[in-house]
C-alpha cells in the first residue's frame, strides 16, 4: 500500500471551498465535495443524545436514496440546538445545492462545525453556491480542507493506494477536530472518498469497524460533541471486482483501518494546547470492552493529563483512574509502566492480569492554553 500525507481526491470526485462570510475571521468556512458518478454513502455519527440539523437530515437522507453525490460543508456554526428552523435550515441547503447541481434533494448530505445554538446564516451560503460549484476541480480538495475547520491548527489528510485484483484503488480521508474530542464520537467531522467498487452491506461493516478502531479510541477531553460525522462516499469508479466479503473486503478494510487511525491521530496531535502526544495501551484484561473502558478512565482523567504535561510521572493518577473505571483486577498484581515525560511522545502500558484482551487509547496532555481556547471561542 502507497500512503500520502496529503489529501489526493480518486477517481470521479472534485471539490472546493471558499469564505462565505459565516466566519467573522473572513477564514474559508464552507466546502463542497462531488462525486461525478452516484456513490454509495456510510455514515457514522455521535451518540449524544442532542443531535444537530445536519445529522437529522441526512438520517433521513440515508433512510430515503440509495445513492449520493454531494456532501457540503459549513464550519463557524453548528446549526444545533436550533428546533424547527434549524432542520429547515439544513434542509434548505441541500436543496439549493441539489438545484444547482440538478440531483436530487436526498443525494445531497450536509454537515457543519462551530458554535452551538444560533441560526444558520442561510443568505450568506445560498449566495455562495453558485461560486462553490463553478469552482469543483480535483485539486479544489486542497481549498476544501481548510474550510471545514474551526479551533484546528493543522489540516488532517492521507491518501492510501492500493489493489484490488488488477484495479488500482485509492482512498482518501481528510477531518477536523481538536477539541472537545471523546469516544462515540468526537467532536469531529471526517470525510473519506474511494474509488473502490463495494457493496453497501460491506461498506457499511468496514466504515464501523475502522471508527470504533479509531475515532473511538480517542479523547482530548472526554466532552462528546453533538455534530460528529464521519462519512464516506464509494463510487466504484476503480472498476475493480465488488468488494463484498473475503480476501477484497479483508483488504479494503485493511486500508480504511489505516485512513481512519491516523485521521484519529492527527486529530489528538492537534489537541487544543497539547504539547504532548500519548498512547494508553491496556492488556490483561477480561473483555475488549473493560480494556478500552480502563484506557479511557486514564485518558480522561484531567490529572492524570496535567501531570503528564509537567513531566511530573505520578503513577498513582493512573492507579487510581484504573480503579475507578468499574473493571476488573488485582491490585497487588496491577503493573504500570510511564516512558519518559520530556518527550513529545509519551507512552503509557499497564497490565491488568485479569485476562488476555487488550485496547489502545490515544490522547495528549491537559496544558493552560487549553483553558485560553475554550474560555475566548464565540
Amino acid at each position: 500500500m502507497k500512503i500520502q500525507r496529503i489529501a489526493v481526491l480518486p477517481q470521479g470526485f472534485k471539490a472546493n471551498g471558499l469564505s462565505a462570510g459565516i466566519k467573522k475571521s473572513r477564514k474559508p468556512d464552507l466546502a463542497l465535495f462531488y462525486s461525478l458518478i452516484s456513490a454509495k454513502a456510510g455514515c457514522v455519527v455521535t451518540a449524544n443524545k442532542v443531535k444537530a440539523a445536519p445529522l437529522v437530515v441526512n438520517q433521513e437522507h440515508l433512510r430515503k436514496a440509495k445513492n449520493f453525490q454531494a456532501i457540503i460543508v459549513n464550519s463557524g456554526n453548528a446549526n444545533c440546538f436550533t428546533g424547527s428552523a434549524g432542520i429547515k435550515d439544513a434542509q434548505d441547503t441541500a436543496g439549493i445545492l441539489s438545484r444547482e447541481l440538478d440531483l436530487k434533494k436526498e443525494s445531497v448530505l450536509v454537515a457543519s462545525t462551530g458554535i452551538i445554538g444560533r441560526r444558520l446564516p442561510l443568505d450568506k451560503i445560498k449566495r455562495s453556491i453558485p461560486e462553490l460549484v463553478r469552482g469543483l476541480s480535483a485539486g479544489g480538495i486542497v481549498k476544501a480542507k481548510k474550510a471545514i475547520l474551526t479551533t484546528d491548527i493543522i489540516t488532517k489528510e492521507i491518501t492510501l493506494e492500493f489493489n484490488i485484483g488488477d484495479s488500482a484503488v485509492k482512498i482518501c480521508g481528510i477531518a477536523k477536530g481538536s477539541g472537545m474530542i471523546a469516544p462515540n464520537m468526537a467532536t469531529m467531522l471526517g470525510f473519506i472518498f474511494t474509488d473502490a467498487r463495494i457493496s453497501q452491506k460491506a461498506l457499511d461493516k468496514a466504515l464501523r469497524s475502522a471508527v470504533d478502531n479509531s475515532f473511538n479510541c480517542i479523547t482530548v477531553d472526554g466532552c462528546m460533541s453533538t455534530n460528529d460525522t464521519v462519512i464516506i462516499l464509494a463510487n466504484g469508479a476503480a472498476r475493480n471486482k465488488l468488494i463484498n466479503s473475503g480476501k477484497e473486503f479483508d483488504l479494503f478494510q485493511e486500508a480504511l483501518n489505516i485512513v481512519c487511525l491516523e485521521l484519529a491521530k492527527l486529530i489528538i496531535r492537534d489537541g487544543e494546547g497539547a504539547t504532548k502526544f500519548i498512547t494508553i495501551k491496556v492488556s490483561g484484561a477480561r473483555s475488549l470492552k473493560e480494556a478500552k473502558q480502563a484506557g479511557l478512565a486514564i485518558a480522561n482523567s484531567n490529572l492524570f493529563k496535567t501531570a503528564i504535561f509537567g513531566e511530573n510521572p505520578n503513577f498513582g493518577r493512573v492507579a487510581a483512574s484504573i480503579g475507578s473505571a468499574g473493571v476488573s483486577f488485582n491490585e497487588n498484581k496491577l503493573k504500570v509502566f510511564l516512558s519518559p515525560l520530556n518527550k513529545k511522545i509519551v507512552r503509557v502500558k499497564v497490565d491488568l492480569f485479569a485476562g488476555r484482551f487488550s485496547s489502545t487509547i490515544y490522547t495528549c496532555d491537559l496544558s493552560p492554553e487549553y483553558i485560553k481556547i475554550n474560555a475566548a471561542y464565540n
